[in-house]
C-alpha cells in the first residue's frame, strides 16, 4: 500500500504540472549520460461498463485495490482472488489525460537524447485498446497528445540560436494476414522488414512524411487511419484486423563543430485483440484474419517467455510483428505496455490472459543508448596558383634569373610560397584535382596543429634532387623493360609467320596444338564370351573338328590431319565369336529339349531363369503342351524379347559344349 500511495502522489504531482491545455513542458536531459537498464513498464486500464443494464446487474470481475494493484476473482475458488502489481492502474473513472500524463508523457524526453521509445496497446477484442491509442475529438488518445507535445517540444529545442536543429518525419503502417502494408501509400504492396549492420529494424520503401506542425500531422494521418482494415464481429462493430504502427522519427544535428547527428523513434502501436470465435461468430475471411491475429500475439508470447528464460534463440523472426517490436522488447527502446481489459464476467478468461501476459511483460529488460554519429566538416576548397600546377622543371623555367639567385643554397632553408612547399615528385598537372586538394588540406592541417618532423610536401633541395633522380632511373628502366617486352613480341609474330615444319625445327620449345575432334561418338562396350574349357581340349584332340575362339579385332593407327573438317572412319576394335552352325543347332536342340521335360528345379539350372520364371514355363506346358521351338519361349507371360535374347546368348554355348543340366 505504501508504494501504491507513493506513486499515486507522484502521479498527482506530474499531474498538478500540467497546463490548462494538459501538456506539460518536456525539458532536454543532458546528453552525456547514459542511462541504465531499463524495465518495460506496463501500465493496465479497465474499461467501463458498455451497457448500462449490465453494470446494474452484475458486479465487475475485476476490482482495483490501488493505483498500482488490482485483484480478480479465481475461477477455481471464487472465495479467493488472485491480485497482481503493476507500474500504474487505471480504473473505470480514468481519463485519456490521466492515463497519457502518467504513463506515455515522461518517455518523449528520451528522444531528443537520440534513444527509441514505444508504446503498446495490448488486450482482448472489445477492450478498448483503440480507444486509448486514437480516442475521439472530445477525448485524444495517446497518439493525438504525444505528437501534440513532441512537435511543441521540437519547435523549442530547433529554435534560432540553439545548438540543435529538429525535424520529424512520420510513417504509419499496418500488419495484415503477415503483410506489411504501408498505410500512407496502399498501392506500394507488401514490404519488406530489414536490419542493418548496426542492428537497426528499418523497412525499405516505407512513406515518410516531413511533419512540423500538428495539422501538417492531421492532414497525413486522418486519410491513412481510414485505409486500415476494419470489420465487424459480434462483440464489437468496428474491429480492427491489423496492427497498426505509427512511426515517428525525430532527428537533430548540431550547428557547431563537432556537427554530431542522433536520431531517436517513437513506436505507437495498435494491436489487434485476441478473438475467440466462439463468441465472435468469425467465419470465411473474418476466420482466417482471426487466425493471423491469434498467431501472431502467440508469438509475441513465445518472445516474451524465452526473454525471461534469458534462452539463447529469442523466435523475433517468427512473425512480422515480433519482428517489428525486436527494438521494443528485449531492445533499445523505452517500452510502455498498456494494457486494457474489460470488467465483464463474460470475458473473464480474456481478461486473466491478458493480465498474465502483462505480468510476463514487465519482467523485459530493455537496453537503451543514444543513437549518435558525427558528421565529418567539409573542408574548403584550396585554390592553387598558376605556378603550383607546374612541374618542377616547367617551374624552375618559369622562374626568371633574379629569382634563382634569392634562392637560398642551404639545405635547411625552409621555402617560403605553397609552390615551394609542393614536391616535385610528380607533375601537379597529371594529379587529380580532388586528391590534390585533399593532399594540401592535409598539409595545412598538420602544420596548423604544430605537426613535429618533415612536412609531408616540403623536402630540403637535396633531398628532393635526390628523390628525383632515383624517379628518373626507374623511369629508364620501365622504359627498357618495355623495348625488351616489344623485341620479344616481333619475335613471336616472325615465329608464327614461319612454315608450321619450319617452325617445329626452328623453335623446338612450341608445342603442337592437340588435335580437334568434331564430335564425340561413343564407342560400342567391348564383349567376350569365355568358351569352356573341355570343349576346347576336344576340338583341339580332333584334327577334323573346327576350333572355335573368339578372336580379337585388329586396328591400324592412321595419322589425323590437324585441319581436317571431317573425321575418318576409324576401325573399331573389339571382339568377335566364330562358331560353327551344327554346334549352335546341337545348343538349341538341348535347351528345347530342356523346356519340354525338364522340372522346374532343372529350368532353373538355366542362366537367367529363376524360381518365378521356371514355374511360368512349367504351368505354360502344362495348359498348351510341349514347345515346337526355343523361340516359344516368349509367349510365356512374363518374359519379353530382350530377355529371351540375353538367355539364348548365356545358356546356348554352354548347352552346345556339353554342359550337364538336369535330364541332358
Amino acid at each position: 500500500m505504501d508504494a501504491g500511495a507513493s506513486a499515486q502522489q507522484r502521479r498527482r504531482g506530474m499531474a498538478a504540472a500540467t497546463s490548462g491545455a494538459g501538456r506539460c513542458r518536456l525539458s532536454k536531459v543532458g546528453a552525456g549520460r547514459r542511462p541504465p537498464p531499463a524495465r518495460v513498464r506496463v501500465a493496465v486500464r479497465l474499461r467501463p461498463f458498455v451497457d448500462g443494464a449490465a453494470a446494474a446487474s452484475e458486479p465487475p470481475c475485476v476490482r482495483g485495490i490501488d493505483s498500482c494493484s488490482l485483484e480478480v476473482a479465481n475461477w477455481r475458488n471464487y472465495q479467493e482472488t488472485l491480485k497482481y502489481q503493476f507500474d500504474a492502474f487505471y480504473g473505470d473513472r480514468s481519463s485519456q489525460q490521466d492515463v497519457y500524463a502518467g504513463s506515455v508523457q515522461p518517455i518523449l524526453r528520451h528522444l531528443l537524447e537520440g534513444q527509441n521509445a514505444s508504446v503498446l496497446a495490448y488486450g482482448p477484442t472489445g477492450a478498448g485498446k483503440t480507444h486509448t491509442m486514437l480516442g475521439s475529438p472530445e477525448q485524444p488518445g495517446v497518439i493525438p497528445r504525444a505528437l501534440m507535445d513532441l512537435l511543441q517540444l521540437t519547435r523549442e529545442e530547433g529554435a534560432e540560436g540553439r545548438p540543435w536543429a529538429l525535424s520529424v518525419t512520420m510513417s504509419y503502417l499496418e500488419i495484415y494476414q503477415e503483410k506489411v502494408l504501408d498505410l500512407l501509400d496502399p498501392a506500394s504492396g507488401d514490404l519488406v522488414i530489414r536490419e542493418d549492420c548496426r542492428g537497426n529494424i528499418l523497412i525499405p520503401g516505407l512513406t515518410q512524411k516531413p511533419i512540423t506542425s500538428f495539422a501538417d500531422f492531421e492532414q497525413h494521418f486522418l486519410p491513412a487511419s481510414r485505409n486500415r482494415t476494419v470489420g465487424a464481429t459480434r462483440l464489437n462493430q468496428r474491429s480492427s484486423r491489423s496492427h497498426a504502427v505509427l512511426l515517428v522519427k525525430v532527428e537533430q544535428r548540431e550547428r557547431l563543430a563537432p556537427f554530431r547527428q542522433r536520431e531517436g523513434k517513437l513506436y505507437l502501436i495498435d494491436l489487434a485483440g485476441s478473438e475467440d470465435n466462439r463468441r465472435t461468430g468469425n467465419q470465411g475471411l473474418r476466420l482466417k484474419e482471426s487466425g493471423a491475429i491469434n498467431t501472431s500475439l502467440f508469438v509475441l508470447g513465445k518472445v516474451v517467455d524465452a526473454l525471461n528464460q534469458g534462452l539463447p534463440r529469442v523466435p523475433y523472426r517468427d512473425s512480422k510483428l515480433t519482428r517489428l517490436l525486436q527494438d521494443s522488447l528485449g531492445g533499445s527502446a523505452h517500452s510502455i505496455l498498456i494494457a486494457n481489459i474489460a470488467p465483464e464476467r463474460r470475458f473473464y478468461l480474456d481478461t486473466v490472459s491478458a493480465l498474465n501476459f502483462a505480468a510476463r511483460s514487465k519482467e523485459i529488460i530493455n537496453r537503451p543508448f543514444t543513437n549518435e554519429s558525427l558528421q565529418l566538416h567539409a573542408l574548403a576548397p584550396v585554390k592553387l596558383s598558376q605556378k603550383e600546377l607546374l612541374g618542377p622543371s616547367e617551374a624552375k623555367r618559369a622562374r626568371g634569373p633574379e629569382e634563382d639567385e634569392l634562392e637560398s643554397p642551404e639545405p635547411t632553408a625552409a621555402p617560403a610560397s605553397a609552390s615551394q612547399k609542393l614536391s616535385p615528385l610528380q607533375k601537379l598537372s597529371s594529379m587529380d584535382p580532388a586528391m590534390l586538394e585533399r593532399l594540401l588540406s592535409l598539409d595545412r592541417l598538420l602544420g596548423s596543429q604544430g605537426s613535429q618532423g618533415t612536412p609531408l610536401l616540403s623536402t630540403p633541395r637535396r633531398e628532393r634532387m635526390v628523390l628525383m633522380k632515383t624517379v628518373e632511373e626507374k623511369d629508364l628502366e620501365i622504359k627498357r623493360l618495355k623495348m625488351k617486352q616489344k623485341e620479344l613480341e616481333a619475335k613471336v609474330q616472325a615465329q608464327e609467320a614461319v612454315d608450321p615444319k619450319e617452325k617445329e625445327n626452328y623453335s623446338p620449345t612450341l608445342l603442337r596444338p592437340l588435335p580437334r575432334r568434331t564430335g564425340t561418338v561413343a564407342k560400342p562396350l567391348k564383349k567376350a564370351v569365355v568358351m569352356p574349357l573341355q570343349l576346347i581340349q576336344e576340338q583341339a584332340a580332333s584334327p577334323s573338328t573346327e576350333i572355335h575362339i573368339l578372336k580379337k579385332r585388329g586396328r591400324k593407327r592412321k595419322p589425323e590431319p590437324l585441319d581436317a573438317s571431317e573425321p575418318e572412319e576409324k576401325a573399331e576394335d573389339g571382339w568377335e565369336l566364330q562358331i560353327s552352325p551344327e554346334l549352335l543347332a546341337r545348343g538349341r536342340q538341348k535347351i528345347l529339349h530342356l523346356l519340354n521335360e525338364g522340372s522346374a528345379r532343372d529350368l532353373r539350372g538355366l542362366q537367367r531363369i529363376g524360381q518365378k520364371k521356371a514355374q511360368l514355363i512349367v504351368g505354360w506346358r502344362e495348359l498348351h503342351g510341349p514347345f515346337s521351338q526355343v523361340e516359344d519361349l516368349e509367349r510365356v507371360e512374363g518374359i519379353s524379347g530382350k530377355q529371351m535374347e540375353s538367355f539364348l546368348k548365356a545358356n546356348i554355348l554352354g548347352l552346345a559344349a556339353g554342359q550337364r543340366c538336369g535330364p541332358c
